[in-house]
């Protein structure tokens, strides 16, 4: 009788399978959407797919997923301008509904954290239609007056800080939701303040310390931390374009302002961050400068650097030298700079150009 049963109970899920070719299935219905492009980016541990599909109707489109054991799925719209992730627990469905031109509020349902997570949005929804409006507007080409642009800057301050403590209330009523560990990196995802990342992560129920989001969340803090204001910089090797070897141990009993650029970055300049000035006003006995650049053209650079009174030291990115002080030194925006004191411990990070001058003026003018 038992064998029995279980030929049917195989029998009716073999039916049910029939035909099905697709492990996942993302289905959309987005209105106002301009670009009939959607690129869908699948993620596991250290693995992505692309996908592209151009709406059948518009603003309809269908993505089937024939690989198993992704963990979300980000859809990316309107010239990959607006984006929504959907989160991929098991086999099945997830239907996305809603304004391409409010992705926050988008509905994503199938599966219980996208439930979950819809049914948040749901309940703050004029928060963040007020959101989606203030964001629009600051980003607005037809915004000139500054006044007006501080305005919208505070009030859109308070709407995320309003968001942030609606965050934090539903992490603390649903310790046990993997939506709750979802809701913590979105608003609390702050690469030079983890504080609030460690204090909610230590509420929810240890049955979720296998999600892969709390381990991304916790790796996440540790690499923070590495480079925490007063934290040992973390040490490297890598070669310059002269192919010098250098690391820490290049600097001694030195300052070493470490400037991480990109040649497609307008703030990143060297005038733009005054290291032209720091590098003609201190000398190298007092102060050195590593200039990390995400560019795989040696060649190219150091034909820009001929025509540069300044020898710069620089490493780019022709081995991969560059993503990996990236990586090591956590760093989530450019430009970016790093001042290491003689003891190797990190002073100051900063994007801001005016810092990085206000700060050595502190410390090294007597």
């Amino acid at each position: 009788m038992v064998k029995k049963l279980t030929l049917i109970i195989g029998f009716i899920i073999c039916l049910s399978s029939c035909g099905k070719d697709y492990v996942y299935r993302i289905e959309g219905e987005l209105s106002n959407l301009e670009d009939q492009t959607v690129y869908a980016v699948f993620e596991k541990e250290n693995y992505k797919v692309v996908d592209t599909v151009v709406c059948t109707k518009p603003g309809q489109f269908r993505i089937d997923q024939k690989e198993a054991g992704f963990h979300c799925v980000t859809l990316f719209f309107e010239g990959k301008a607006r984006w929504v992730t959907a989160y991929l627990e098991s086999e099945g469905t997830v239907r996305i509904a809603g304004d391409a031109n409010a992705p926050s509020l988008l509905q994503v349902k199938g599966g219980r954290i996208n439930d979950k997570l819809t049914a948040f949005k749901k309940k703050l929804a004029p928060l963040l239609t007020e959101l989606t409006r203030l964001s629009d507007a600051l980003n607005s080409k037809d915004l000139n007056d500054t006044i007006k642009e501080t305005e919208i800057t505070a009030r859109l301050a308070n709407v995320n800080r309003q968001l942030g403590e609606e965050a934090v209330r539903y992490v603390k009523e649903n310790p046990d939701e993997e939506a709750s560990a979802v809701l913590i990196q979105s608003f609390f995802s702050d690469p030079d303040d983890t504080r609030k990342i460690d204090e909610l992560l230590a509420l929810l129920n240890p049955r979720l310390k296998d999600f892969y989001l709390v381990k991304e969340l916790e790796q996440y803090s540790a690499r923070a931390k590495r480079t925490a204001l007063g934290a040992e910089a973390p040490g490297f090797s890598v070669r310059n374009i002269y192919g010098n070897t250098v690391g820490l141990d290049s600097f001694p009993r030195k300052y070493l302002l470490l400037a991480f650029t990109a040649p497609w970055c307008d703030m990143c300049q060297t005038e733009d961050l005054y290291l032209d000035k720091v590098a003609m006003k201190y000398p190298k006995e007092r102060l050195d400068i590593l200039l990390v650049s995400l560019d795989d053209d040696p060649d190219n650079v150091r034909e820009v650097l001929e025509k540069d009174s300044i020898a710069w030291n620089l490493v780019t990115d022709s081995a991969g030298q560059a993503t990996l002080l990236v990586d090591l030194y956590n760093v989530s925006a450019l430009p970016r700079c790093f001042l290491i004191d003689e003891e190797h411990k990190i002073l100051m990070k900063t994007e801001n150009g005016v810092e990085v001058k206000r700060t050595l003026e502190s410390l090294l003018d007597d």
